[in-house]
């Protein structure tokens, strides 16, 4: 497939109305009660999300986003009485999120501004209970990147013994997106999060996960139904819409994950369906594919144990070994070489035309039209998301991150 395809591809045929008042503003008071579309060989069928397992086939394995949503929101207020809201995004010194959100002092942070032309410059600062002492918490812009609307922010507080993962915990809020809008709540900090979230660095919630409950885990159990976890911390560029019709104009944000030999071992000994739990377990496991191959080509990791996967990286590829292969000779190497842990980059964007590999299952959310995640969707199904929205529309489902879910079997036919 070549550029000119994809050039044709028009963001103008991935374009839906939504109303306003299908966006849900709230989760469901149970978590497993929120409704679910599913989609097999061109039917739909609707039942609720407690019942999934009646859908999944047995000896299936399900692929999990474990990130961990993090209170990445921060509020200032100056003297003037401007608020000033920073969303922190990535670390950026020291790098990597498990050394920045344990370090005791000042940290620097690639972060997204609001109101930012009522900060031009020093330090703004925030103010916080924790145990009963006030804290003090500063921030500073050190230097603007270039043309991606994001700065350095450095952090700095007045008590040592608070790592900056507390501190943010304690000065920060949820980070609803902005399509829920009302501020968040004490609820929201579980709501907002899975039940089997573990590894702290999402400012968005793996959504297409806030279903499950402890009652879903074990019937699926109970029917043999294998799980294995990936984490992909999800950025803010989730929500950027598609602002150009020619689809190859848009950037899509590199996000990190790392899936270990573990997970590894599972995917290569399964035999039985894949089924990916959201769309960045999607991108994870088919960007892996992909990592996979350029691992096979380079006999090894040339670079240390991460890789990077580009945005159209697979659209033109000629030979595609078997996903077994490709993560044999994975796990091969990551023996080898004792690397426990993949860690890849990835800025795949997955646009009708892409050809999977590995997963032939989705678990997700119904999402924004004219976005990344729709035409997902479609590369998934064919023409028929314009079938499967009508009917959610039309039944009274609910949309986006607190709305309600989808079992998408794969169109193989488009």
């Amino acid at each position: 497939m070549n550029s000119a395809y994809l050039s044709r591809l028009n963001i103008d045929d991935y374009d839906y109305a939504l109303p306003r008042e299908r966006i849900a503003l709230y989760p469901v008071e149970k978590r497993d009660e929120s409704k679910l579309l599913i989609y097999i060989k061109g039917i739909i069928e609707e039942s609720v999300f407690k019942n999934i397992t009646d859908y999944i086939p047995e000896g299936s394995l399900i692929i999990f986003n474990n990130s961990k949503v993090i209170n990445a929101r921060l509020i200032f207020k100056k003297e003037s009485g401007a608020v000033i809201e920073v969303l922190c995004l990535e670390p950026f010194s020291p790098a990597g999120y498990s050394a920045s959100l344990s370090s005791y002092s000042g940290v620097e942070w690639k972060c997204m501004i609001g109101n930012l032309s009522k900060w031009k410059s020093g330090v703004i600062v925030s103010e916080f209970n924790y145990k009963g002492r006030k804290v003090v918490l500063n921030a500073e812009k050190t230097r603007k990147e270039n043309s991606k609307g994001t700065w350095i922010i450095r952090f700095n507080w007045d008590l040592e013994s608070l790592t900056f993962g507390e501190v943010i915990r304690y000065a920060g809020h949820v980070p609803l997106p902005p399509y829920i809008e009302r501020n968040d709540e004490p609820a929201d900090v579980l709501r907002y999060q899975t039940i089997y979230s573990k590894a702290e660095g999402s400012v968005a919630a793996p959504t297409a996960g806030l279903h499950f409950t402890p009652d879903t885990m074990a019937g699926m159990e109970k029917k043999n139904i294998k799980t294995a976890e990936i984490t992909l911390h999800v950025g803010a560029g989730t929500f950027l819409p598609v602002k150009s019709n020619n689809i190859l104009d848009h950037e899509m944000h590199p996000e990190w994950f790392m899936i270990d030999y573990e997970a590894i071992q599972s995917l290569l000994n399964h035999s039985g369906p894949v089924i990916a739990v959201g769309t960045t377990s999607l991108r994870a496991v088919e960007s892996l594919y992909l990592a996979g191959v350029r691992i096979m080509k380079d006999a090894g990791l040339s670079e240390g144990s991460f890789i990077e996967t580009g945005q159209w990286e697979g659209y033109n590829m000629k030979d595609r070994p078997p996903s077994r292969e490709v993560f044999e000779y994975v796990a091969i190497h990551m023996k080898k070489t004792g690397i426990q842990e993949l860690w890849c980059s990835t800025r795949l964007m997955i646009v009708p035309g892409f050809s999977f590999q590995v997963a032939d299952i989705l678990v997700t959310n119904f999402h924004l039209p004219r976005s990344t995640l729709l035409m997902l969707v479609a590369a998934w199904t064919g023409n028929d998301w314009k079938i499967i929205y009508d009917y959610a529309l039309s039944h009274d489902f609910r949309f986006l991150s607190y709305g309600d879910s989808s079992l998408l079997f794969r169109n193989n036919k488009h």
